[in-house]
């Protein structure tokens, strides 16, 4: 059985040998995460040239996906690293103090004060230590500490229910999407986008800088739950990223709104990934708990296009293993999987032939119970369009362009092929795309295929042909 989720991981310390990436590809590796709050330009460079020299090697196709830091929402240093905090004290965040101590901290995120008044509660280290603020004085925040503990370092800094007016958008992450730009990044990773606007600033500075990445909105505040639907409208996908998001909205929110999120993005032909502490206990064992499992499992029963691997295999002690754990799981999950026609499709009305035709296909491949899809396609909307239908049905993406496969690693449901037919004559190119498919051993004589094309070949967003093929019979028909 072929896996339909995506797999996303890390790279990092861990993973940036070249026999530790190897390992992590065969083990099913789809995309890999270039995390820009760490590393220098050109570190991330050299690693996804050797991401892509690897896979060609291996006659794979991997995808490069760039995350970008994001402000930095975050207190300062501590003159001794750390410190420990009691219930009941009271505690100063000070933008003006340059290194902390027992009773104050700084701040990298100079506007704090001028986001916060009397009552407002503070997050710190992913909800670990919470603050109430009794008075703001001038760039001093007075809290006092409700739930104590150890803070040290750097640690970030969450306002319950959100409603902090940092910029999704940084003066490094505008650089970075140059750098992004210049590796040719097939996905582009927003963190804590507000609103449809920042998504649609991303894109015209990617596309100033000359990049042709799709957008990835992070969705990790309260404020883009409630801008759902406009964020998804500006971007190609989303991530449910649990971690911040969980903190601003409470803990017991996140599943329901995972849910939601996924539901939405396919509605919309747009993509999901789900992410955070996926398998985080194995940063350090060999082995995921059995809650990681039901976990990975759920978000693929929810129908995510990717699971994504954090810390396990960017700095984790078992990279290999967590990738192949995962692997597993979301091929037992994907046979609880509900697979069909969705009544809300049927119910669609499409303004565009290419559209038309994907919908026809996967209705047509649903009831006639076929083997395989053949999709050939330039740009890769047709397939995105089939994925988003819950296919039962493997959908193999014939294109000879190399940057439309690596967009496609991502698709849940869709393998990526390279596939240059030796002629622009309609019927010759269909009897190729069969022949790739049985080389593929993906089918063989006797099985039914749909095939979908569009003419003239080789024009992006021309699918405007289907068609359906008992694999062998074409051969029969010439030989007679």
């Amino acid at each position: 059985m072929q896996r339909k989720t995506k797999i996303v991981a890390t790279l990092g310390p861990a993973s940036s040998d070249q026999e530790v990436l190897n390992a992590m590809f065969q083990a099913g590796v789809d995309v890999v995460r270039l995390n820009f709050s760490h590393g220098k330009p050109e570190d991330h460079i050299q690693r996804a040239e050797m991401v892509r020299a690897l896979a060609r090697a291996r006659g794979k196709t991997v995808g490069v996906l760039v995350d970008l830091q994001g402000p930095k929402i975050r207190i300062g240093k501590f003159e001794h690293g750390k410190i420990a905090l009691n219930n009941g004290d009271s505690f100063i965040l000070d933008a003006d103090c340059e290194l902390g101590n027992q009773e104050r901290v700084g701040l990298d995120y100079k506007e704090l004060p001028r986001d916060v008044s009397r009552g407002t509660t503070l997050l710190l280290d992913d909800g670990r230590i919470v603050m109430w603020v009794e008075e703001v004085r001038g760039n001093e925040i007075l809290c006092t500490v409700k739930q104590g503990g150890a803070l040290s370092n750097n640690k970030g800094i969450n306002r319950q229910g959100g409603g902090l007016s940092a910029s999704a958008l940084t003066d490094k992450d505008m650089e970075d999407i140059k750098t992004a730009s210049e590796l040719k990044a097939d996905y582009l990773a927003v963190s804590f986008p507000r609103d449809g606007g920042d998504m649609l600033l991303a894109r015209r500075l990617m596309q100033a800088a000359g990049g042709k990445s799709m957008l990835v909105a992070k969705i990790e505040r309260a404020e883009a739950i409630t801008n759902l639907d406009e964020i998804l409208d500006a971007s190609d996908a989303i991530m449910v990223a649990r971690g911040d998001l969980g903190v601003e909205v409470g803990d017991a929110a996140v599943p329901a709104l995972q849910k939601r999120m996924i539901r939405m993005a396919r509605e919309k032909n747009k993509l999901a990934i789900t992410a955070t502490q996926m398998m985080e206990s194995m940063i350090n064992s060999p082995i995921p708990t059995r809650a990681e499992v039901s976990d990975v499992a759920n978000a693929v029963i929810d129908g995510t296009d990717a699971v994504m691997l954090s810390a396990e295999t960017a700095a984790g002690q078992y990279p290999v293993e967590a990738v192949a754990a995962m692997d597993r799981v979301c091929i037992e999950a994907e046979k609880q999987y509900e697979t069909g026609f969705s009544k809300q499709r049927l119910n669609m009305q499409f303004d565009r032939v290419d559209e038309s035709i994907a919908m026809a296909t996967m209705y047509t491949a649903y009831h006639l119970k076929v083997k395989a899809i053949a999709a050939l396609t330039e740009s890769g909307s047709t397939a995105l369009w089939m994925s988003r239908v819950n296919p039962d049905v493997p959908i193999y993406a014939l294109t000879p362009d190399v940057s439309t496969r690596r967009k496609l690693t991502l698709f849940r449901g869709v393998y990526p092929v390279n596939f240059k037919p030796a002629t622009q004559e309609r019927e010759t190119v269909l009897h190729e795309a069969e022949d790739e498919l049985r080389r593929r051993g993906a089918v063989r004589d006797g099985d039914l295929i749909v095939l979908t094309i569009g003419e003239p070949i080789g024009k992006s967003g021309g699918t405007n042909t289907m068609k359906i093929v008992k694999v062998g019979e074409s051969r029969k028909t010439t030989n007679q």
